[in-house]
Parts: C-alpha cells; structure tokens; sequence
C-alpha cells in the first residue's frame, strides 16, 4: 500500500513538473520568435492559448492530487474542494475547445483554393479571437458547478446524501437533475470532439489528394498546398490524435466511477494522471515538430562556436 501511494505520488510530481516546464518552455519559444522579429501566425495564438489551458489543468489537478496524496488536505479543505476543481474544469474545457478550434482552422487552412472553403479563410482568421473569448466564458459558467457544490469531506459530519471524490465531495441531487446538468455540461464537448474528428478527416483527405497529385504529375509546384503547411496540418493531426486518446481514457475512467457514490480512490487517482498526459506530452510534441524552433535552437548553437563570438568573450 505504502509502495503505491509513493509511485502515485511520483507520477503526479513528475507529471507537474515536466509538464509545466515544458509549457512554459514553448511559450519562451514564442515570445522569443517575437523578439527576434519572427511573424507569428493566427495559429501560434491558437497554440498559445492551449499551453494556457494546459497549465492551467497541470496547475489545479498537480497541486490538488499532491496536497491529497501527502496528507495535506487538513490545509484549508474547503478551499481546496472548491477552487482546484474548478481551474481543472475551466481548463480542461478550454483545452477542448481550443482544440477543436485549431482542427477546424487547420482544414481551412489547408483546403485547395479552388473549394468552398477557400472562402471561409479570410473569415476564419477575424473570428479566432472572438471564438477564443467565447470558449473561456462558456466554460467559466458551466463550471461555476464546482465552487457552489464542492466541499471537504471534514467539514461534513453527515455525508449521507454526498457522493465522494477522495478527500472532497459534492451534494447528491435526484438522479434526474444530475442526468440534466451531466448532459448539459457534456453537449459542448461532444459537440467539440465531433467537429474535431470531421475536421481531421478533411485534413487527412486533403493531405492525401495532395499526395496523390505529387504522385501522379511529379510537380510539387502545381499543388496548392506548400511543405510548411502540409508539416503544419500533419503536426495538428499528431496533436489532435494524441487528445482524442488520452481524452477517451479519461472519459471511460469518469464513466466507471458515475454509478458509485464511494468510488475507489486508486481509480480517481488513475483517472486524474490520465487527464494530465496530454498537457504534459503536448508541448513536446509540438516543439519537436517546429521547424522554427529547431532553427532557432541550431542558429544559436552556430553563434556560441563562432570564433568571433568566442574572441568578444
């Protein structure tokens, strides 16, 4: 028992930490493509706001997971119970969303000049702003849930009518209004998880007629789609795969523990590390698959062993 606390509390260490690192060590790589006078496209915005989200859900969920796991939990409970769930909630829906809004803008992208959706281009770069406002409002009122009904459970002496989540619980309603609220606070992201894998599949599909079109004339230059955008659509896709897994393990793990009032605090646990892959795995996959940061990053290498340099030092 003692053997599997500590490897849980390990995970949930080391998931915080490299993942906040990480997060912030792209968001240096952004701000310093500023600096150097790169211009960032409507993506990169796109890309920054999910590091934002995913900090975010590292924060609330590492912080939260390992004040529990280490006994803390006496510390201000109330607080905890309320706060932390709902940043995590917050943050995961925004993720969601942003998600879902880079495939989308990614398809659009990518579409051939000659299709419909050559005209929603111009269209979609004025409403990526306003549809990333709107994803942090929905989601800050959907979850305004978990401070109104989230408490310690040692504040509690009758916890009768509660349903457990750990060292934190919730008011149980009739079984009528928690169906209502979980369907209600599901639609977006469903919704978000069905747009995203249609976009995807336009994606795949333009990259493969792309593909075939290389194939067949053996002139790269008559494709309308160049090799930074194909890299761009194939890294989306990457990304766009990697959440839809780790999101339906989470999503299986939240579907086992519905039913129970009292459910196993090893699946919560388990539920809460899968939930906290994709912010941590994210950063990395996306910063290996920039070719301007790889640039940045051997330019830099090249400056450091120059004999000039090395002389003014």
């Amino acid at each position: 028992m003692a053997a599997r606390d500590l490897a849980i509390r390990t995970v949930f260490l080391s998931q915080t930490v490299f993942g906040i690192l990480g997060n912030f060590s792209l968001l240096y790589h952004y701000l310093f493509l500023y600096c150097t006078g790169y211009r960032l496209k409507t993506i990169d915005l796109i890309v920054k706001n999910l590091i934002v989200a995913n900090i975010l859900v590292l924060f609330s969920s590492g912080f939260h997971n390992t004040v529990t796991s280490f006994g803390w939990h006496q510390m201000n409970s109330e607080f905890i119970c309320r706060f932390f769930p709902y940043v995590r909630g917050v943050g995961r829906g925004v993720s969601i969303g942003t998600i879902c809004l880079l495939s989308v803008f990614q398809a659009i992208t990518i579409s051939p000049r000659t299709s419909r959706c050559a005209e929603l281009k111009v269209k979609a770069l004025q409403l990526v702003f306003p549809s990333v406002i709107l994803c942090w409002m929905v989601n800050m009122l959907l979850n305004v849930v978990y401070p109104l009904y989230m408490t310690g459970n040692l504040n509690n002496k009758n916890i009768t009518n509660r349903k457990a989540f750990g060292h934190c619980s919730a008011v149980c309603h009739d079984q009528t209004g928690d169906s209502l609220y979980a369907a209600l606070i599901s639609f977006p992201d469903v919704l978000c998880f069905v747009v995203m894998i249609l976009a995807s599949g336009c994606t795949v599909f333009t990259l493969y007629r792309h593909k075939q079109r290389v194939q067949n004339i053996h002139r790269i230059n008559v494709s309308s789609i160049s090799s930074p955008e194909s890299r761009a659509a194939k890294t989306v896709l990457l990304v766009v795969s990697t959440f839809v897994y780790f999101n339906t393990l989470s999503s299986i793990c939240y579907i086992i523990l519905g039913p129970f009032n009292d459910p196993d605090l090893l699946i919560l646990n388990i539920s809460a590390i899968i939930t906290s892959c994709f912010p941590t795995i994210s950063p990395f996959l996306i910063m290996s698959r920039d070719s301007r940061i790889a640039r940045l990053c051997f330019a830099g290498k090249r400056s450091t062993n120059s004999p000039t340099l090395r002389r003014k030092m």
